[in-house]
């Protein structure tokens, strides 16, 4: 590859990621509730409260918090006391694989805390072998009951897989995404610039990567098969805050 070709693909890239719309202002967000006076959440996720929990009821508390998201309404917590409790020992109730987009604040997204969850994050929420060891730690040598595999709209890594950009590095983690690509059955403009078409390769690239950990790690999927994990997907809207679960 020549440089100036290098340059090419990487501006191209940079395109991509920049997206299709522009950032939605704080205006364009919904209105806040009125927030009732109330003491600063100060706990952290304890062993016991953890592993009282289902599967399903981990999903549903990440469904009600995502509402809260969407409407502001966050749990009000004291982040330092919950630092110096959670300093000796951590009982996260969930794994969640995200795309490293910034406007994608996960534990916010799910109004979780400190210890709450463990997150991963990759451009393009692929699953790859450290990634695979991770969950598997988290899982079954950490205790948590839930992994959630979340995509996001227009997402320029989805779409630089989507123009087959080459560039260095990026040319390797691309590959990981192409699948979903080739797996999007579309009769119409299969580009970038389409939204439509982005959209389903981003739903799709999240499925493939379920896919992959079941495929890819024995102890996943005889734990999900056990009904000790459940292993989820999401796409996230970045212009209302909703995840919608894939089914």
């Amino acid at each position: 590859m020549t440089t100036l070709q290098s340059i090419v693909g990487l501006v191209t890239f940079t395109l991509l990621v920049a997206c299709a719309r522009p950032n939605q202002t704080d205006e364009a967000l919904p209105s806040s509730n009125e927030q009732t006076a109330s003491p600063l959440v100060q706990e952290v996720l304890t062993r016991e409260q953890r592993d009282a929990l289902s599967p399903g009821d981990v999903l549903q508390s990440f469904k009600e918090g995502n509402e809260r998201f969407q409407t502001n309404d966050l749990t009000a917590r004291d982040h330092s006391a919950q630092v110096r409790k959670s300093a000796s020992g951590q009982f996260p109730k969930a794994v969640v694989l995200s795309c490293l987009d910034s406007r994608v604040p996960v534990e916010d997204v799910f109004d979780r805390g400190i210890g709450d969850i463990f997150v991963g994050r990759v451009a393009g929420n692929f699953v790859n072998e450290d990634l695979l060891g991770s969950m598997e730690f988290g899982c079954k040598v950490a205790g948590s009951k839930l992994i959630l595999v979340l995509g996001h709209e227009h997402c320029g890594a989805v779409q630089a897989a989507i123009e087959d950009v080459k560039t260095d590095n990026i040319t390797a983690m691309l590959s990981k995404i192409r699948p979903a690509v080739d797996a999007v059955v579309y009769e119409g403009d299969r580009t970038a610039a389409n939204a439509s078409f982005v959209q389903k390769v981003c739903e799709q690239n999240v499925r493939h990567t379920i896919e992959q950990i079941r495929a890819n790690s024995e102890i996943l999927k005889e734990m999900e098969a056990a009904e000790e994990i459940m292993i989820v997907g999401g796409v996230y809207d970045m212009d209302t805050g909703k995840v919608t679960f894939l089914e």
